[in-house]
């Protein structure tokens, strides 16, 4: 049996670099495989990228459609009321923001508009919610079960 140390790839499975520049004996001298003259003869000379050699690119061939609001579009760790019910740790009454949930680990962090309660699932006990934004069935669920929303600017 063969040492770890012993072990070398079979043969021919490995093929040396071509070399080039080396001299007009080796096949590979003077300009080095890259022709003569034009642009891709040049060292350190490179076409941008989408760059179609002078035809219209792509990018501009291409009709300009739709709207976009993704600059103004607001950004919120989402959050259903049926997670808020599972929080175990938390008792009745309690008030829950979003510190409280990344530290129960149910958002990873808090988005740049905060924390956005959704109405999907269902909750028993009461419990006082702050976030950023409630939507309807959230907040309708949330008081029925004897708790409070609060809307944190």
């Amino acid at each position: 049996m063969t040492g770890i140390h012993e072990l070398k790839p079979n043969a021919g499975a490995r093929k040396a670099k071509r070399r080039i520049g080396r001299g007009m004996g080796s096949g590979r001298g003077k300009t080095s495989g890259r022709g003569h003259k034009g642009q891709r003869s040049r060292s350190g000379a490179s076409s941008r990228p989408g760059f179609e050699g002078g035809q219209m690119p792509l990018h501009r061939r291409l009709p300009k459609r739709g709207f976009t609001n993704a600059m103004f579009k607001k950004d919120h760790s989402v959050i259903n009321v049926g997670v808020l019910s599972r929080l175990e740790e938390v008792e009745d009454g309690a008030r829950i923001g979003a510190d409280e949930l990344v530290a129960a680990g149910i958002i990873r962090k808090v988005s740049k508009h905060g924390v956005r309660v959704l109405g999907n699932g269902e909750i028993t006990r009461p419990l006082h919610v702050v976030a950023a934004h409630f939507t309807e069935s959230a907040e309708r669920k949330i008081v029925a079960a004897g708790g409070k929303c609060e809307v944190a600017g």
